[in-house]
């Protein structure tokens, strides 16, 4: 646990932001590459690649955030 001005912020609070985090990226690098599939199909399968990982990431901080909700 942290305390900042005056709140503490605990390990809840920590992984509830990563993982609006994560989601957030899974939908950029996904619009990101709908974006670049006519221009540069090898760029755009990246940022595809990208949000496949990313959102394996934000699965498990949600299973993780339920954990915290129990």
């Amino acid at each position: 646990m942290d305390s900042k001005n005056g709140f503490t912020l605990t390990n809840r609070d920590y992984v509830l932001r990563a993982w609006q985090n994560s989601t957030e990226l899974v939908r950029d690098y996904q619009s990101y590459a709908q974006e670049l599939e006519g221009d540069d199909r090898q760029l755009a399968k990246l940022f595809s690649e990208f949000a496949e990982e990313e959102a394996v990431h934000a699965a498990k901080l949600l299973e993780l955030l339920r954990g915290y909700e129990k």
